[in-house]
């Protein structure tokens, strides 16, 4: 006989998890107290990652229901859900989304919708790193100075550079000018790319 199981999640302990229980008895779900998973766990946390949640995947069986309240409930971004729900369908868990009007997000329809919410998320995803480009190239023309600043003056890097090229360790140069390896590096690259190849 299935089971249902409820997952509900606050992000900070001022919150609590009772108006999503409330939720999900209003909507004619019927869940035994004792499997009414809640936690306190900020949503940037991936699933995989939560204490309550991987508890719950232990008592989860096949023909057993899970039900939320919402999406980010399961996920930290549409990518995280959809890998979620994957997961449990091919363990045979159903998952209802109440905000979703109660889809069986395992089932053909809840695939589906899941596949549109994957591809809206990938086409804001896409649109934040178009317009991030676009202004990275806008600020380049303008003349600012991306990445960050250098810790090292210019006549330390051009002394850098010279000791590199007569055989200086990073190790040593790094300690001298009380830098990082990869700082002395960096420097190296950088002006790699602003001399031209023979």
């Amino acid at each position: 006989m299935a089971r249902t199981f409820a997952y509900c999640r606050v992000s900070t302990t001022d919150q609590t998890t009772d108006n999503q229980v409330r939720e999900i008895e209003a909507a004619g779900f019927t869940v035994d107290p004792r499997r009414v998973v809640a936690e306190t766990v900020s949503g940037s946390v991936a699933t995989s990652e939560r204490r309550g949640f991987a508890q719950l995947l232990n008592r989860l069986e096949a023909g057993d229901v899970l039900i939320v309240t919402k999406l980010d409930r399961l996920g930290r971004n549409a990518m995280d859900v959809r890998a979620t729900i994957e997961a449990l369908s091919g363990m045979g868990v159903r998952v209802h989304c109440l905000a979703l009007g109660g889809v069986d997000l395992t089932s053909p329809a809840g695939k589906m919708t899941m596949q549109v919410i994957s591809a809206v998320a990938e086409f804001e995803r896409d649109l934040l790193i178009e317009r991030t480009h676009a202004g990275l190239r806008r600020a380049k023309a303008q003349g600012a100075s991306l990445g960050r600043p250098s810790t090292l003056s210019p006549t330390d890097q051009r002394s850098i550079i010279q000791r590199r090229a007569n055989g200086v360790s990073l190790g040593a140069l790094a300690k001298e000018y009380g830098v990082s390896r990869s700082a002395i590096q960096r420097v190296e690259k950088r002006n790699a790319v602003r001399t031209p190849a023979s």
